[in-house]
């Protein structure tokens, strides 16, 4: 069991690195797609929606379809669907079967994110503590690797279309490959994840372990640990919660993604090379901050870290709104990125625990509504630049930065059929070993 959790794991990154890798290969090629279409970049910009509406549609058919057929099953699937589409959008010539390419793709995309997430959410419970911002760190990984490639592919004078389809036959590869090493399907994992918990802690019944875990670690922080559930209106309430905190959060995160170089090019008069490092701050304190969430939120919590986490975001992004030198930008951006590092995982991780039995159709929805935040917040930070100053339009992320983090306690919510009883196993194991596993 030791051994089949721990290939389950390593397997789940490598479909997080798949997703980053092919999805980035995209993005790097976006320049030479728009060149070899013969598009402007408003026209570009109109057929990118049609890239997140077929995310967002893929989302919401491979969550449910998660936990009708389980994971294992789901998850390759998408992810041989995601390379196979990742030509599509090299091939065309008209801005039409480009359209038809993108949201192709997009659908494959969005299929793989939520079902990897989904089965991202059983690994977690039967670790029985917090992996889920590792997962997200090696999405950035891939996107990385993508670039690499890409890079080299171009200076050897590979076209577009063949880059992009050895990349996707690689993906294909890959997604088969990793899949036989996948935990079974949801329920069937659920119920190993509780014998195994009985084995190892000795407990004689514990029910939804990695929820209670998920429930309450302790912040130190004073909450009534029962008041997230009822205080929304039941699970449903709770998982639409989640979905909202996940468009303010992944908005910031869309609107660093396109205005942070910007900023400081217009703003703060910094030459091109230099204004290109702000987004790379960002970045790169956003992939650290994910290699650490998941040792804070086993220590202190997960609602700790969602608070405290927007709190430092909401102060990052102030001090950039408000930095009259670059090197204070800079030191902004950082803040910036290494307080929102943590919170996406949070969330997913809350939603997919909510309830076990349909732990992919609620990440779906968190995901789905936190993805069209992303897709927004570009557009919302550009609209407002009509009415006042780039960097006084950061100010609406310092406010939705500082909402979250006040409506943090949602993650505290007690999960549906525990107790306090409950919660108390699962912290007090929390700290152990998963299974015998090295940390």
């Amino acid at each position: 069991m030791e051994r089949s959790l721990r290939a389950a794991r390593v397997a789940t990154y490598v479909y997080f690195v798949l997703n980053g890798t092919l999805m980035g290969a995209w993005v790097v090629h976006i320049p030479a797609v728009e060149t070899r279409v013969g598009i402007s970049h408003a026209a570009l910009g109109g057929l990118l929606v049609l890239l997140g509406l077929g995310a967002f549609l893929g989302m919401q058919v491979a969550g449910r379809l998660a936990d009708r057929l389980g994971t294992r099953a789901v998850v390759p699937a998408a992810g041989v669907l995601c390379g196979a589409a990742l030509v599509l959008p090299g091939l065309p010539r008209d801005p039409w079967t480009l359209a038809g390419a993108l949201l192709v793709f997009g659908f494959a995309n969005g299929s793989l994110d939520v079902s990897m997430n989904a089965h991202a959410v059983h690994v977690e419970k039967a670790y029985r503590r917090p992996v889920m911002s590792g997962f997200h760190a090696t999405f950035s990984v891939g996107g990385v690797l993508a670039a690499l490639v890409a890079a080299a592919a171009s200076g050897a004078g590979v076209g577009t279309a063949t880059t992009l389809g050895a990349l996707g036959s690689v993906g294909v590869l890959v997604a088969l490959g990793a899949g036989r090493f996948l935990l079974p399907g949801a329920a069937a994992a659920t119920g190993a994840e509780i014998a195994v918990v009985k084995e190892v802690t000795g407990v004689a019944e514990v029910t939804g372990v990695g929820a209670a875990v998920r429930a309450e670690e302790g912040d130190g922080e004073g909450d009534d640990p029962r008041t997230g559930a009822g205080a929304v209106g039941g699970a449903r309430g709770r998982i639409w919660v989640l979905a909202v905190l996940a468009l303010m959060v992944m908005l910031s995160e869309g609107a660093a993604n396109d205005w942070s170089a910007l900023h400081l090019k217009d703003v703060l008069g910094a030459p091109a090379s230099t204004a290109a490092f702000a987004y790379g701050t960002y970045a790169a304190a956003m992939t650290a901050g994910r290699l650490l969430a998941d040792r804070i939120a086993a220590r202190f919590g997960p609602t700790a870290v969602l608070r405290r986490g927007a709190a430092t975001a909401a102060a990052g992004i102030t001090v950039v709104a408000v930095a009259p030198w670059i090197w204070a930008a800079f030191a902004g951006w950082a803040l910036f990125g290494l307080g929102l590092s943590g919170c996406v995982p949070q969330l997913f991780s809350a939603a997919g625990h909510a309830d076990p039995a349909a732990a992919g159709a609620n990440v779906s929805r968190v995901a789905g509504v936190g993805y069209l935040g992303m897709l927004a917040g570009p557009a919302v930070i550009g609209w407002l630049t009509h009415v006042v100053a780039l960097n006084h339009a950061f100010v609406l992320l310092t406010v939705l930065c500082a909402a979250t983090a006040v409506s943090a306690g949602v993650l505290r919510a007690a999960p549906p059929g525990g107790t306090e009883d409950d919660a108390a196993a699962g912290v007090a194991a929390q700290d152990e070993r998963p299974l015998g596993a090295g940390r």
